[in-house]
């Protein structure tokens, strides 16, 4: 019996992608809900979140209907035709991606029509890809802990001691998949060492042989994967080098960049640093963040190619958070694991004692600087 084609609102689409960008659920939380796919859920809430802004334009520009003749109608059915032949060039090339174009509810647009414009087979479509598995949610965990101890782990050494460890067969290509959806890989010197725009600038590194001996002379951040039992999220924070202080953090299901723009605004609410130092990946090189850091004329410094120590201490706070914190209270899911990071951070810096500022906490370093 022919499955019935469900048919999704924009209500519904609207739904998801506000539950989504409300951050207390994981993706897969998030899919099993409402019944679609994971991906769909990411395209629909970085659709909202790009075009959040149109809605506060002043005005609408409306459009007018001329009457044409024949002649300029033929003309523009053969304008049509070769837009239809470019744009099939420009499509993008994955499965998923075009998955994500495709509108079920389209009043005019049949969906087998859309799958034939986009070269999409129906099949793929239609496709429900699996929730992440009670096991795969296992290994994320023990690759997680290990990839701490090892950064230079990729998945050709993490496969062997993954089957050494656990005493199971384990494929090489499955540890590959799960790295990347944590967004880990090894560390090594090689011409690309992190997931960036070739559109997007990169600034040079500028903290090599630089003494840091005071507050704000540089702040930091980074990106890095939270395993939660049925699922996982993304943590970044903003710290301050010289106090280890950690001025703001957010939590996102997915890797849109929002969520860090919305930790470094409400980061320079408290203050304003000389140099700001992240990583080249494609939230912190994008414009949106680097033009925030540029209009209030911060220097921004990036991390060379294949150099594990340049971004150190925000690798050991996120180390410190997941031994101290993470691992020990296994959270079930967003809503608890917001609360248990706002209480560990608000413990990291007041009441933890660091060695490194003669047993001080970073709040007293921070404030008293």
């Amino acid at each position: 019996m022919a499955r019935k084609r469900r048919i999704l609102g924009d209500k519904f689409t609207a739904k998801v992608a506000l539950s989504a960008i409300r951050g207390d659920k994981t993706l897969g939380e998030l899919a099993s809900r409402f019944k679609v796919h994971g991906n769909q859920v990411s395209a629909w809430k970085r659709l909202v979140l790009e075009r959040a802004a149109e809605l506060f334009e002043d005005g609408r520009k409306k459009s007018k209907r001329e009457d044409v003749n024949e002649e300029e109608l033929y003309e523009q059915i053969g304008r049509l035709k070769m837009e239809l032949e470019w744009l099939k060039k420009k499509l993008p090339s994955s499965t998923n991606a075009k998955r994500c174009l495709v509108e079920s509810d389209h009043p005019r647009i049949s969906v087998r029509r859309q799958c034939e414009l986009l070269g999409l087979p129906r099949s793929s479509h239609y496709y429900a890809a699996q929730e992440t598995s009670a096991e795969d949610l296992r290994l994320m965990r023990i690759i997680d802990e290990q990839y701490l101890r090892t950064p230079t782990f990729g998945s050709r050494m993490m496969a062997p001691w993954l089957r050494r460890q656990l005493s199971t067969p384990i494929n090489r290509k499955r540890v590959q998949r799960l790295m990347r959806v944590m967004g880990i890989e090894a560390i090594y010197p090689k011409p690309r060492t992190t997931c960036r725009n070739s559109k997007h600038r990169v600034f040079p590194y500028l903290l090599r042989n630089v003494e840091i001996i005071r507050k704000d002379q540089v702040w930091s951040t980074d990106i890095t994967y939270i395993p939660l039992t049925d699922g996982f999220m993304y943590l970044v924070a903003v710290m301050d080098w010289h106090t280890r202080y950690v001025l703001s953090w957010q939590l996102s299901n997915s890797l849109e960049g929002a969520f860090c723009i919305d930790a470094l605004e409400e980061a320079l609410l408290i203050s304003t640093p000389e140099i700001f130092n992240t990583d080249q990946g494609s939230q912190f090189t994008a414009n949106a963040f680097t033009d925030c850091l540029q209009q209030r004329g911060i220097a921004i410094s990036m991390d060379g190619r294949g150099r594990a120590l340049d971004n150190v201490f925000i690798e050991r706070l996120w180390r410190t958070v997941k031994y101290e914190d993470i691992y020990l209270k296994d959270y079930d899911g967003g809503s608890s694991l917001r609360a248990g990071l706002s209480d560990y951070f608000r413990f990291y810096c007041h009441d933890r004692p660091h060695s490194s500022l003669g047993y001080r906490t970073p709040a007293e370093m921070y404030e008293n600087d």
